[in-house]
């Protein structure tokens, strides 16, 4: 049996149904912790699950932030500053991760036991027990009509990995980093790899690599 929802349904349903509802329709998700300061030095950290590739060359990655009509500490940081980590999260942390989502006074870097790290005089601060790091720079911010969503590109200036999860390719096992993803909003799940095929072309069988 299949439950269909039209558009007018899915307006006019229970706020906290459609939120969950609509957050779990694009499937598994990326989790990032994302690592800012103020200009006070004032650091913060929160998980994030909208975070996109947006190029290779030059690398960048955006970040879709909800609309900025209350205060939002990661924003507010990045546009303050101009700098922003992202850093993975593994199932020794997750619990710490997703309390970061909570409203804290002061840092949840000492809130939730988390240990912020400096990297390669980077002015924002990396998780120390990531696997993956990634440092990046502000370079774009858009707010979009639709909906008053604001769109944050940042340009990538370091990467730090495990070197354990590093093919020789470039391309990263995140089965071997232990990389967390997200559904919906608060449920949290491993990865399994399934498969990885060669460049696919027409009329050709796939082979795996």
């Amino acid at each position: 049996m299949t439950r269909h929802f039209n558009h007018d349904e899915i307006l006019n349903s229970d706020s906290f149904y459609r939120r969950n509802l609509i957050n779990c329709l694009s499937g598994y998700k990326s989790l990032n912790l994302i690592g800012t300061q103020n200009g006070n030095g004032e650091t913060n950290l929160a998980p994030f699950s909208q975070i996109f590739h947006v190029g290779a060359n030059p690398p960048m990655v955006g970040i879709l932030f909800r609309p900025h009509t209350v205060k939002r500490d990661t924003l507010e940081n990045i546009l303050e500053t101009k700098f922003f980590t992202l850093n993975h999260v593994t199932p020794e942390f997750c619990k710490e991760a997703h309390w970061t989502s909570a409203r804290w006074e002061g840092s949840e870097f000492e809130k939730t036991g988390l240990k912020s790290v400096y990297q390669n005089d980077f002015p924002a601060p990396f998780v120390e027990v990531s696997p993956l790091k990634v440092g990046c720079k502000l370079v774009e911010v858009q707010t979009l009509k639709v909906n008053q969503t604001v769109l944050a590109i940042g340009s990538i200036e370091h990467i730090f990995v495990d070197e354990k999860g590093l093919r020789e390719d470039g391309s990263l096992d995140l089965n071997i980093l232990d990389s967390v993803t997200v559904s919906g909003l608060d449920e949290y799940h491993r990865g399994e790899k399934i498969a990885r095929y060669a460049y696919a072309k027409p009329d050709q069988d796939l082979s795996e690599i």
